[in-house]
């Protein structure tokens, strides 16, 4: 063994590295490098993935973004009203039979894209919406019996106008043979019926209140090039900023709601955010018939299709409370106090052309459970089932699965006198619910993101562990050669002193014992 450690000592002078010193600053120059790996690897992957993920025209992120390689599919249930004339005539609690899921396929794409100077593209999007009987519980051909939104909505307005206009208004509705529940298909419920009130408003309303359109449907004109110009940052100059929502329809600010915090529009569309999420980041999302942007917070880890490790955002539970319970949503009361809604509603009329709609989670979700017995039919909510949530890549802030469930509401008031509404208490009437999503991505995007995620990491502890393992036994062995190096030639030293002593000293014996013969 000794003889082995003196060949390999002789072995890294002679053949590998002559000068000692050499073999220790490589080993030095090694164990630095372990320490770089060690602070600097994940600044460059990071630096590595904002610059892949920024929308930069031609890049692959960009073709992603702009035409989603998805099929989103949106899943509608209607709430049937069974008992119509006995609830108008008799006061009976409304009973309500829940049809769907009528699901349709979506392809989206961004048109119209035009590159601006300072770090941000402006476009209009394209959605597309595909009836898939197959997929569903019956054909959009299905007759439903539902409130009559435009009437019940136009008679909730006129509460408090003057008698005489509610008179005039019962008239015209009786001339107009006009109801308050009206019986449409399911594809006339969401894609437009034509509606005689909406029709007499075209030719008495004034122009600069005229409604956009002649038909009344809970999704109409939204199967096509939406005319709404949005204009987000590309990431390209500040990362942290990616696909954050910069202008839409040319301004900075929502109009809607009375304070600056509630007007925000900071927030993006769904589908991407910046990168690099931790647990306590909050999201925003924006979409235009929310009226506002919707906060999302962490609530767990998942692990998508492929393997791909996620982050769940939902909405907070306070996101839609009563402003007795949580005074900071104070700002989104459309005429003060008086004017908020009860706890678990979201009142969107200043959108919605001053309908009354009222925005909940399914089956009342996160509401007081009052609003959801005062009908009948309607079964207690399931997070499972009812919860909106976004599945988040966190390196990359792009979203893998999608559930975004909203329901539709109509708050009507009771006005004594207009007959035909007079027995219609005040109420808030579920009208149907839908549930748009995104399942998966395509097995391209989501191998790229598991190699983004694992291996970067995987890279890191072998560099790390590679070169401070060579460089620490390149040090021992090289320090430990020198001072062995250093050992001997002290023996030979020593060795050489002790041998010219030892002779002198027998030549002065030899000398002394000549001279006494």
């Amino acid at each position: 063994m000794h003889g082995q450690r003196n060949k390999l000592c002789t072995k890294l002078s002679s053949t590998f590295l002559r000068k000692w010193w050499i073999t220790i600053a490589f080993a030095v120059c090694l164990i630095i490098l372990g320490i770089l790996v060690a602070c600097g690897f994940s600044a460059l992957i990071r630096h590595i993935i904002d610059h892949q993920v920024a929308l930069r025209q031609g890049g692959q992120t960009y073709g992603w973004w702009s035409k989603p390689p998805v099929e989103p599919k949106m899943s509608v249930y209607v709430y049937n009203v069974t008992n119509a004339d006995e609830f108008l005539n008799n006061g009976s609690k409304p009973v309500l039979d829940e049809l769907g899921p009528y699901v349709y396929t979506q392809t989206w794409e961004k048109v119209n894209i035009i590159q601006n100077r300072n770090g941000t593209l402006s476009y209009n999007l394209k959605k597309v919406y595909i009836f898939r009987e197959d997929l569903s519980v019956g054909s959009e051909d299905d007759v439903v019996i539902v409130p009559n939104i435009p009437m019940l909505s136009a008679t909730s307005q006129s509460k408090h106008a003057a008698r005489f206009l509610r008179l005039a208004m019962a008239s015209i509705m009786d001339i107009l043979k006009i109801k308050p529940f009206v019986e449409v298909s399911v594809g006339q419920l969401l894609w437009g019926y034509e509606d005689p009130l909406l029709k007499l408003a075209k030719d008495v309303v004034p122009k600069e209140q005229k409604l956009p359109y002649e038909e009344f449907g809970l999704m109409y004109g939204k199967n096509s090039t939406s005319p709404d110009r949005i204009t987000i940052f590309t990431g390209v100059k500040d990362i942290t900023k990616f696909g954050i929502i910069d202008k839409y329809n040319g301004h900075s600010y929502l109009p809607h709601w009375v304070g600056d915090d509630c007007n925000r529009l900071n927030g993006t569309d769904g589908s991407i955010f910046p990168p690099h999420l931790t647990h306590n980041r909050t999201l925003h999302i924006y979409d235009k018939d929310l009226c506002r942007l919707l906060p999302l917070v962490f609530q767990k880890e998942v692990i998508t299709k492929g393997g791909v490790k996620g982050y769940r955002f939902t909405p907070p539970e306070t996101v839609f409370a009563d402003v007795e319970t949580h005074p900071e949503n104070m700002c989104f009361c459309p005429a003060g106090e008086g004017s908020c809604a009860p706890n678990g509603l979201f009142n969107v009329s200043l959108c919605q052309y001053d309908s009354p709609i009222m925005l909940s989670f399914p089956h009342f979700y996160l509401a007081d459970d009052s609003l959801r017995t005062a009908v009948e039919g309607i079964s207690p909510p399931e997070k499972e089932k009812h919860q909106l949530f976004l599945d988040v890549q966190p390196d990359m802030g792009t979203t893998l699965r999608a559930r975004a469930r909203i329901q539709i509401n109509l708050a009507v008031s009771q006005v004594v006198d207009i007959k035909q509404v007079a027995n219609f208490p005040d109420i808030i009437f579920p009208i149907m619910w839908f549930e748009d999503g995104v399942d998966h991505l395509p097995d391209e995007i989501t191998d790229l993101m598991n190699f983004a995620s694992t291996v970067p990491p995987m890279a890191k502890q072998v560099l790390m562990i590679a070169f401070f393992l060579l460089g620490a036994v390149l040090l021992v062995m090289a320090v430990f050669c020198l001072i062995r190096g250093s050992n001997r030639q002290s023996t030979l030293h020593l060795e050489g002193s002790n041998y010219l002593a030892t002779a002198q000293v027998d030549l002065a014996k030899k000398k002394a014992k000549e001279n006494k013969q």
